[in-house]
């Protein structure tokens, strides 16, 4: 059997276990590799309690969820409010690319209200470029990523088309069990309804494919083959 590795890039802990979690899950289960990458941590993301605080949290949680699907949590760390240029943002996607050298990745999609997820899919696209190329010199070996998606993501709804769907019925349960381990998805810090989304989406999903089982969406790049391929 050929080893997969799927590697979800979200902007803030929490956004790339949203977007891949469940998929994550079904591909580790059949011995795959899987992880999850996270810009920052979303340390300002809880008025209860200050950045320094709570990044210090979320540095507890990001490995606890993502072992709880059987993957592995990465931070860059990068401090919110302190990411340094988009050209060293997308430089350091294209070093982990190397050394982690996943063949699918799921991101955001563009059409984001949040600025940080926007710049993610940017840096995330530009990465996959850079680092498929022989001329783009960081003393490691090229990787080519067969795959990239964009994951739902309930902030990157504007123009969101869903092209691909997964059946999630028996990951779903252990979707949800995982990242309850984030205060921000369990306890709703960010006023954001997390759980009642997710849980709806992935039934409606099931509808628009005309089945009974909960199903995740994803949506294809345009420009496939300029972004894998140039």
């Amino acid at each position: 059997m050929t080893e997969h590795h799927l590697m979800s890039i979200g902007a803030h802990a929490l956004d790339a276990e949203l977007m891949g979690g469940p998929v994550a899950i079904k591909y580790t289960k059949e011995g795959h590799k899987a992880s999850f990458v996270h810009i920052t941590r979303g340390e300002r993301g809880n008025k209860k309690k200050t950045p320094e605080e709570y990044g210090k949290q979320l540095e507890v949680e990001m490995p606890k969820v993502a072992e709880a699907m059987g993957a592995k949590s990465i931070w860059t760390g990068y401090i919110a409010g302190q990411l340094p240029s988009q050209e060293e943002i997308q430089m350091d996607l294209c070093k982990l690319l190397r050394e982690e050298k996943p063949d699918i990745v799921i991101t955001h999609w563009r059409g984001s209200l949040h600025p940080r997820h926007v710049m993610t899919h940017d840096a995330v696209l530009e990465a996959v470029k850079l680092a498929a190329n022989p001329d783009v010199n960081t003393e490691q070996a090229t990787h080519k990523v067969e795959y990239v998606y964009f994951g739902e993501n309930c902030e990157d709804l504007n123009g969101f088309i869903p092209q691909i769907y997964v059946d999630i019925e028996d990951t779903f349960d252990q979707w949800f069990e995982a990242v309850s381990h984030y205060e921000l998805f369990r306890a709703n810090e960010a006023n954001v309804p997390y759980q009642d989304y997710y849980r709806t989406m992935a039934t409606i999903r099931a509808v628009e494919v005309g089945n009974q089982k909960l199903s995740k969406a994803f949506m294809v790049p345009t420009r496939t083959q300029n972004y894998l391929h140039d």
